[in-house]
C-alpha cells in the first residue's frame, strides 16, 4: 500500500479538500456567496452577538490577522456589522444584521444536509464516532445552546448598549 494512504495528515488534508469542495459547490448551486469559514463565523456571531474579533478568531480557530478579512467580507455582504467597543476603543464587536440572521436560517438546513454528502460512505454510527474522535483529537469542548460565550467575561461591550 502507498505509505501516504496510512498517514492521518494526508488523509485529513484530502478530507478537508472534499468537505470544502462539497460546501462550495452546494452554496453556489443554491446561489449563496458564502464560504465555509464565513459560514462558521456567521454561526458564531449569531450565537454570540457582541463578540469581539479576537474571541471569534479563537472560537473558529482562525488566526487573528486572517479573521479580519473574513469579517470584512461578511460586513461587505451586509451579514454583520462592526461596532467600536465602549470598554476598549481599539476593539471591535460584531453583531449579526437581520440579513445575516435570515441568511443563516436559510442556509443552515442545506449545510446540515451536505454533511451526509461529506461523510456519505460511512454508516450512521461511524459518522457519529468520526465526529466524536475529531472533537477529541482537536480538544474541542462542546458549546451548548444555553452556554455563555467562551471569553465573554473578556468581551468588550457594544457602544450604545
Amino acid at each position: 500500500m502507498l505509505a501516504i494512504l496510512m498517514m492521518p495528515g494526508y488523509l485529513l488534508r484530502r478530507a478537508h479538500q472534499q468537505s470544502t469542495a462539497v460546501f462550495t459547490e452546494r452554496m453556489n448551486e443554491l446561489g449563496y456567496d458564502i464560504t465555509s469559514v464565513q459560514f462558521a463565523a456567521l454561526c458564531v456571531i449569531c450565537k454570540f452577538p457582541g463578540l469581539g474579533q479576537a474571541a471569534l478568531a479563537d472560537i473558529v480557530a482562525y488566526d487573528r490577522a486572517t479573521i479580519v478579512g473574513v469579517i470584512d467580507r461578511l460586513e461587505a455582504k451586509g451579514l454583520i456589522s462592526r461596532t467600536i467597543s465602549t470598554a476598549d476603543r481599539r476593539a471591535r464587536v460584531l453583531m449579526p444584521t437581520s440579513r445575516g440572521r435570515e441568511t443563516l436560517e436559510e442556509v443552515m438546513p442545506f449545510v446540515v444536509a451536505l454533511q451526509d454528502d461529506i461523510l456519505g460512505r460511512l454508516a450512521e454510527d461511524e459518522k457519529q464516532n468520526f465526529v466524536t474522535l475529531l472533537n477529541r483529537m482537536l480538544d474541542i469542548q462542546p458549546i451548548d445552546e444555553g452556554d455563555e460565550c467562551p471569553g465573554a467575561s473578556d468581551a468588550p461591550s457594544v457602544e450604545g448598549s
